[in-house]
């Protein structure tokens, strides 16, 4: 009988995710376009790969502040839309007023 090789590879490549994941590890990078010295484009790339208690140690947390990722951040934007709307209806109505 053949022994299984899949279950370690499976066990080394968990136990190198979850190091990554415990640690962290970025990649950076920068694309420039140039012509005769003058810079057209600049695109800079960072991708960070981190458990996500491992990002919020860091102080990275910019998708509890996207209304499109986080139905919290979606309300807190509503809430302020709406405050504002309100803002504006009593001065309009105060406006409004007759004399």
């Amino acid at each position: 009988m053949s022994e299984p090789t899949h279950s370690i590879n499976a066990t080394g490549l968990a136990d190198i995710l979850e190091r990554v994941l415990d640690k962290g590890i970025v990649i950076a990078g920068d694309i420039k376009i140039q012509i005769a010295d003058i810079d057209l484009i600049t695109i800079k790339i960072r991708l960070l790969v981190a458990s996500v208690d491992k990002a919020m140690e860091m102080g990275i947390n910019w998708w509890q502040e996207d209304t499109y990722l986080s139905t919290k951040a979606r309300e807190k934007e509503l809430m302020q839309q709406q405050e504002t709307l309100e803002a504006r209806l009593e001065k309009l109505e105060a406006l409004n007023k007759p004399l």
